[in-house]
């Protein structure tokens, strides 16, 4: 791979190399644990942290410190939980993890391992139940236009529907939403609670052909998400499996090796002809880049940052999880939903909480002038999929 000058070759490096989103650990699993010790966080990821969640210098240090030792109390919690788990989140009031769980003697043991424990009526895997009817049946049917997203919400014990502003009156929305209370009443009268979503529909952030961006396919421009042993995961909608992936200078970077959208939003490409990889996530100037040391998921609650090739780097927080997006190509099951603004061009781009891969970005609405909200496709299920190997510093 030639590059012009020398600071040409650092950028272009880390476009390739290093802004990509997290994935697992050393094990291609989707139980991925962390790495090694974070380490302390950088002046200017405290700084962009403050300035996107409106924190002071000694408030973000000590919610990142927070956040991380709640990532990795979060699967010790949720095995003392067991089958009464209801799901977990960080409350960033208390900087605790908060498991919810369903019976007395398990909410002991929760908080025996140092976490928060919630009483709730509601299992995560009878919740879970009532969404897996759903996707069933928008995999049968796509859901209308008018529905935005689905999703669980543990810390409300309901499953939530968010329908577009101005649909709310049409019929096929009504007729969906009434569907799902149906669902729900007869799997235990568990709550289903419809939300207002914005306008926009969501859609997927893929831009035309600009110079001097990460990667291209056709007349496609995406963003790299994270190395992974032999090549780098980013977004399914980006292009189909062998598709042809060239750099920033135009030169043969791989193939896509594996793609799935919709349905999933992900996909890997090979990496080889003079091109390489490394355990990077790319801080565009406003922070140092970022090195991937693990994939430990982040609880909703927990703040998160993004790498892109269009907006860059910003941060903001985990809003939601497992929720199914309704873009107009059809539905995406299993993402996880975020307050960071992105913009087109950001696809397949990395989410990363500290040192730990989350995953690539897959669409969302709004813009990072007026804010907005993006999916992300998790990185261990990636992984898991493919069976990719992290590369971690």
């Amino acid at each position: 791979m030639r590059r012009t000058t020398a600071v040409r070759v650092g950028l272009s490096a880390l476009l390739v190399l290093g802004s990509l989103t997290g994935a697992g650990t050393a094990l291609s699993t989707a139980s991925a644990t962390p790495g090694p010790e974070s380490s302390a966080p950088s002046a200017e990821l405290v700084s962009t942290l403050g300035r996107d969640l409106g924190l002071t210098e000694g408030q973000a240090k000590t919610r990142l410190h927070q956040e991380a030792a709640a990532m990795k109390l979060a699967p010790k919690a949720e095995r003392a939980a067991g089958k009464a788990f209801g799901g977990s989140w960080f409350d960033a009031d208390t900087g605790k993890l908060v498991v919810g769980v369903t019976g007395r003697q398990q909410a002991e043991a929760v908080r025996a391992t140092g976490a928060t424990a919630r009483t709730v009526r509601h299992t995560a895997k009878e919740l879970d139940a009532v969404k897996a009817r759903l996707d069933a049946k928008a995999r049968k049917t796509a859901a209308p236009a008018g529905v935005s997203s689905w999703r669980v919400d543990p810390k409300a014990g309901s499953v939530v529907i968010s329908v577009r502003r101005g649909s709310e009156g049409d019929a096929a929305v009504r007729a969906f939403i009434g569907a799902a209370k149906d669902q729900a009443g007869r799997a235990g009268s568990i709550p289903v609670t419809v939300e207002k979503a914005a306008a926009q529909a969501p859609s997927t952030l893929a831009a035309g052909t600009v110079g001097g961006d990460p990667y291209y396919t056709g007349n496609v421009r995406c963003s790299i998400g994270f190395s992974v042993q032999g090549g780098f995961v980013t977004a399914g909608h980006c292009s189909g499996a062998g598709a042809s992936v060239n750099g920033w200078d135009g030169s043969y970077v791989g193939n896509f090796q594996g793609s799935s959208f919709p349905g999933n939003d992900y996909a890997w490409v090979s990496v080889g002809s003079g091109w390489w990889t490394v355990p990077v996530v790319l801080g565009w100037g406003t922070v140092p880049d970022a090195l991937v040391r693990g994939s430990a998921e982040a609880p909703v609650g927990a703040s998160i940052c993004r790498s892109g090739s269009t907006t860059h780097w910003h941060c903001g927080t985990v809003l939601a999880k497992n929720e199914t997006v309704n873009y107009s190509q059809g539905a995406v099951y299993q993402m996880t939903k975020t307050n960071v603004c992105a913009e087109g061009g950001d696809s397949g781009g990395s989410f990363i909480s500290g040192d730990q891969a989350q995953g690539v970005t897959s669409g969302g609405w709004g813009n990072c002038s007026s804010g907005g909200e993006t999916w992300f496709q998790p990185v261990n299920e990636i992984l898991s999929t493919y069976g990719l190997r992290l590369h971690t510093a």
